[in-house]
């Protein structure tokens, strides 16, 4: 589990990254070469359009940080975990939670993305 639990902090981890190829690392190392993301908002297959859908987020919420909001529940190669966008020390804007199916080799195939708390006009 805790390496499940190493994985989820990664992986938020590269919501936060600003520095575009840091960030691309960090994405290539826990992410799937197939990986595929899904949410409301949006799809991204592929670790370059996964990386365009973070750095989307990170323009439309400058200066916001995701944070995990409680504890990582895991089973098998499945892991779910809700987390929060907001600025530091205040409120969330947007609270949500993630459902990651990992692959045999411990990194992340899919996540699928529910979105629970959104600000108005998104």
């Amino acid at each position: 589990m805790s390496d499940v639990n190493d994985l989820v902090a990664r992986y938020i981890a590269t919501w936060n990254e600003i520095d575009p190829a840091a960030r691309r690392a960090a994405i290539d190392e826990i992410w799937a070469e197939d990986g595929a993301y899904t949410d409301p908002i949006a799809v991204a297959e592929g670790r370059a359009e996964i990386d365009a859908t973070i750095a989307a987020v990170q323009g439309q919420f400058p200066g916001l940080t995701f944070t995990l909001a409680g504890p990582v529940d895991a089973h098998h190669d499945i892991a779910r975990f809700c987390w929060e966008l907001g600025p530091a020390g205040h409120e969330a804007l947007v609270v949500g939670f993630d459902v990651a199916v990992l692959t045999a080799d411990g990194r992340i195939g899919k996540v699928y993305g529910f979105l629970d708390k959104v600000p108005t006009g998104i």
